[in-house]
């Protein structure tokens, strides 16, 4: 399988999902190699640069793309199956951004609170041991952390013509935040306008549950990703397969909607995977699911809810597709 190269310029970056010229146009069965900047778009280089200072909110969460989907139409389904991420650079940055994070106040939790103070954390990547290590602002603690590469914003063209920006998640993708969004992962997406339209980037070199403070350790990417499409079959709100779990992302606020949403999308899918009546399905995932919070921070909050595959029997979606893009991948390894 060829794979297509892509290093975007900063002219060419997107800032939104929808209303952006296609960056490339691709047939389904593209293996992709791309390069993506951090959030910052570069700019927290060091512990003294502050993002009250640095980073210009216009330009943050920059995107690869958007990719044009060859025969891609609204209702079909388009399949993006994770092959590797690897660090672009040997540091990456996380702040607290003033007004933004969970235990902050923001504009949305307005309180007479000041608001935390703008700090941050830059993290040296050792790649001989794969880590990335946590340096204390206010201490001299030092901690190696295991690099888990994820792409934070992930997602297509939202419908009715919509511009949004790649800030925020909702039923197109977005910066849905999510660990699961990793190697090895298979996400659907519904397509919503000609072509798809869809965009990757906000690399995180590693990031808990929440994002409690509002980034992760952000850091430029090379994704290599294969690209498929599934005639018809549109989910609503994002699905991830791996090999180990059936997942859907829902987001909203407050946190028990986008809770709400990943439950309901989980229990439709499995009414497709193994033909269950919703109140069969909405007991069973009661009993089985995991329920990690994405983020708690974005103009929209995201939940992931996960059903362990091997507490079920087994079953196929989209055709067996996550199965054959992993064999496709190995031969990209």
């Amino acid at each position: 399988m060829d794979v297509v190269e892509v290093v975007p310029t900063f002219e060419q970056y997107a800032f939104t999902f929808g209303g952006v010229a296609p960056l490339m146009r691709i047939r389904p069965g593209t293996a992709l190699r791309v390069w993506s900047d951090d959030a910052f778009c570069g700019a927290l280089r060091k512990p003294t640069d502050l993002s009250g200072e640095k980073v210009d909110l216009r330009f943050v969460n920059p995107q690869t793309g958007p990719f044009h989907v060859e025969g891609a139409e609204p209702g079909d389904t388009l399949a993006l199956h994770f092959v590797a991420m690897e660090p672009a650079r040997d540091w990456g940055a996380s702040a607290a951004i003033p007004f933004f994070g969970g235990l902050t106040s923001t504009d949305r939790v307005a309180t007479l609170q000041e608001p935390l103070p703008d700090t941050t954390w830059i993290y040296e990547l050792d790649r001989a041991a794969n880590t990335v290590t946590f340096a204390a602002r206010h201490t001299d603690l030092q901690i190696a952390l295991p690099v888990e590469p994820m792409l934070g914003t992930v997602g297509v063209a939202p419908p009715g013509g919509e511009v949004r920006s790649s800030l925020v998640p909702e039923r197109f993708g977005g910066n849905m935040d999510t660990p699961q969004m990793r190697p090895g992962a298979t996400c659907f997406l519904g397509v919503n306008v000609e072509g798809a339209l869809f965009s990757v980037g906000d690399g995180h070199y590693r990031q808990g549950e929440g994002e409690a403070c509002g980034t992760a350790v952000e850091g430029a990417m090379t994704t290599t990703l294969v690209v498929d499409l599934v005639k018809g079959g549109a989910p609503l709100w994002p699905r991830i397969e791996d090999d180990t779990h059936w997942m859907t992302v829902g987001s909203s606020r407050p946190l028990e909607d986008a809770w709400r949403i990943g439950q309901v999308e989980l229990v439709r899918w499995f009414d497709e995977l193994y033909g269950l009546h919703p109140m069969d399905a909405y007991q069973l995932l009661s009993q089985i699911t995991e329920v990690p919070i994405a983020n708690v921070v974005d103009a929209n909050y995201s939940a992931v809810v996960k059903a362990r595959k091997s507490l079920l029997p087994r079953a196929t979606a989209y055709g067996g597709l996550h199965d054959d893009l992993r064999r496709r991948a190995a031969t990209l390894l």
